[in-house]
């Protein structure tokens, strides 16, 4: 009797940014080793970069990103982990994992390891409820089920675009709440997935992430970040505000919490500071910015909803600073390279 194939053993590719060897990997092994892997390398392209022996990867560095995209390649950030949404376009699975290179295997509270991307998968596969709340939170779990008073009109729930994973140890925290609390480490492990609910935001953090590509794809674009830019460790951020006002126009829905991974070390809060210190104060005029985006009926696609988006950035963020015209400019090259890259398929 043969073992059971891994679930979407061949629908799915995990995407890893990196700058150094991928020794994290020999820890993933049992549970990465059957699935195709898309190495993004940052940095210096003639730096070769030691892969564990029997994974299946393709790697790309940044002459491979210049020749593949051209012109259009100045939309890919450089010396930033934003980089990793390069992958995402070159992809030819329907899904997505994404994982930084820092993150290891968690345990759940039993002394189990977690099967991170078997977590995801399951959130992903199963619908999201984000028009009406269940206390007893994912339905679809095994175990819980939607409570009295819910409307069994909305008990199919929408398809769900968007797995977003927690993490242990270091937590993913700003640079100014670093600096205060140096040594907080988060050890809470709490056995729950949500349904973010709509016309809600969130922060979106990269890395313990899945999503359908099919479904949110081309709105996964991680933004101009690191060399060259104002700002950077708001890659993540960017895409997740972009995703879930198209998510809630489009009627399709993100969930939080399960898989945890272990988070193994705190990148430098002073460095940090640099990166974000224009962020923390624009992002008190881009968070109202998504909060109010409505976006037109004829937005019946994601590639749409980008470019319509991309045109209130402009016109609205625009006066912020110039950055968010350059932004605004990259989203829609961003868009050209996806379509380039992935031609629609003929319904």
């Amino acid at each position: 009797m043969t073992a059971a194939s891994p679930p979407l053993k061949d629908e799915l590719d995990i995407v890893i940014p990196t700058i150094r060897n991928l020794d994290f990997l020999e820890m993933w092994r049992p549970f990465f080793e059957p699935y195709h892997l898309i190495i993004v390398q940052d940095g210096d392209p003639t730096k070769t970069i030691q892969v564990p022996s029997g994974f299946d990867y393709e790697l790309y560095n940044r002459n491979d990103i210049n020749k593949i995209l051209g012109p259009r390649a100045s939309c890919i950030s450089f010396k930033d982990s934003a980089c990793r949404c390069f992958g995402y376009m070159v992809s030819k699975k329907k899904y997505i994992f994404t994982i930084d290179d820092d993150c290891f295997v968690a345990n759940d509270p039993s002394g189990t390891q977690i099967n991170a991307l078997q977590q995801h998968i399951k959130n992903l596969l199963c619908p999201s409820t984000p028009l009406f709340f269940n206390t007893l939170y994912d339905p679809f779990r095994e175990g819980a089920d939607f409570v009295r008073g819910y409307p069994f009109s909305l008990r199919e729930g929408v398809p769900t675009a968007i797995s977003h994973g927690l993490w242990l140890n270091i937590p993913d925290y700003d640079a100014p709440t670093q600096l205060v609390k140096p040594r907080e480490r988060n050890t809470r492990y709490v056995d729950t997935v949500l349904t973010i609910p709509k016309g809600t935001l969130f922060p979106m953090c990269g890395m313990n992430l899945a999503f359908d590509r099919d479904l949110i794809g081309p709105a996964m674009y991680f933004g101009l970040m690191g060399d060259g830019q104002p700002i950077g460790r708001y890659d993540d951020m960017w895409a997740g505000w972009c995703c879930k006002v198209i998510c809630d126009h489009l009627g399709l829905g993100i969930k939080t919490g399960l898989p945890y991974i272990y988070h193994s070390k705190a990148s430098n809060p002073f460095v940090n500071l640099r990166k974000e210190y224009k962020g923390i104060f624009w992002q008190e005029d881009i968070i109202p910015f998504f909060q109010n985006l409505v976006l037109s009926k004829e937005c019946t696609t994601v590639q749409k909803c980008y470019i319509e988006m991309s045109k209130e950035v402009k016109e609205k963020l625009g006066k912020i600073d110039p950055y968010f015209d350059k932004l605004a400019d990259a989203m829609v090259t961003w868009i050209e390279a996806w379509d380039e890259l992935n031609p629609a398929k003929a319904s």
